[in-house]
């Protein structure tokens, strides 16, 4: 009795029938790694979850590196310029009497309040109803007269001799390094707004505060106080969509520049 030999099996066409099974059932086929100690797949989000914390430890890193570097340049500054800040100190209580220091409040990150430090350059007690009105009529005012105006009086009467000539080199703007040391503020971001600007702030204007208001920023470098209101904001607003400690590094290279030529001074 002869035997037929064996069909050699088409492990081709059988592969392809499989396939074609499957694209007609309309089943979902998804391509796993098993680890074969475990004989596990895991899980398909493994990849994304992995992505996420890196970007996060990245991100923490980064924030770390600037923090670093504001507590270093600000406690550097306050140390090597102590004896100057001891003069305009004295300079003030000399001028005017009353105290060296002017403290008021102000909208940092997260619209949290803190008190912020100045070396004060106007009469003590000076009444603050003129400015908020100024500033109020510049943020409520959309398509009025008042929309294209500089965000400072270019004449207030309420500014004292020593304070003409410390704001002219931004020296009253020193005791903000201690703010910074605190963690309230960074060496670099958005000016540190006045609660009774916030009033008048449309939701567009909110991203400012995702980020520490700075003692310097885009805004300072950019024309300061010859900028108009809404420009000053969007210069923040691009800050805050653009921080990184590049940028940071940048602006502070060019603030030196502008403090020594006076650039911007209302």
């Amino acid at each position: 009795m002869s035997l037929a030999p064996s069909q050699p099996r088409n492990t081709s066409a059988a592969t392809a029938s499989n396939r074609a099974e499957l694209a007609s059932s309309g089943a979902r086929a998804e391509l796993r790694l098993v680890d074969p100690a475990a004989g596990t797949a895991p899980s398909a989000t493994a990849g994304t979850t992995i992505r996420a914390g890196a970007t996060r430890v990245g991100r923490l890193l980064v924030q770390g590196a600037r923090r670093t570097l504001d507590i270093m340049v600000a406690a550097a500054l306050l140390l090597v310029l102590s004896p100057l800040l001891l003069l305009v100190a004295l300079a003030v209580r000399i001028d005017t009497g009353g105290p060296s220091l002017f403290r008021q409040s102000r909208v940092g990150r997260g619209m949290r309040e803190f008190t912020m430090f100045k070396f004060r350059t106007m009469q003590s007690g000076a009444d603050t109803t003129p400015h908020r009105e100024y500033v109020q009529a510049l943020i409520g005012d959309e398509r009025g007269p008042e929309r294209g105006r500089l965000y400072k009086l270019s004449v207030d009467n309420r500014v004292t001799r020593v304070g003409r000539v410390l704001r002219n080199w931004s020296l009253d703007e020193l005791p903000q390094l201690i703010n910074v040391l605190l963690g309230q503020m960074a060496l670099v971001g958005p000016r540190p707004v006045i609660p009774y600007e916030v009033e008048k702030y449309p939701e567009a204007y909110l991203s400012r505060f995702d980020v520490k208001p700075g003692l310097t920023g885009l805004w300072q470098v950019s024309g300061r106080n010859q900028r108009t209101y809404e420009e000053m904001v969007n210069f923040d607003l691009q800050y805050a969509r653009e921080s990184s400690l590049l940028l940071d590094l940048r602006i502070l290279v060019k603030t030196i520049p502008v403090v020594l030529g006076r650039q911007g001074v209302a």
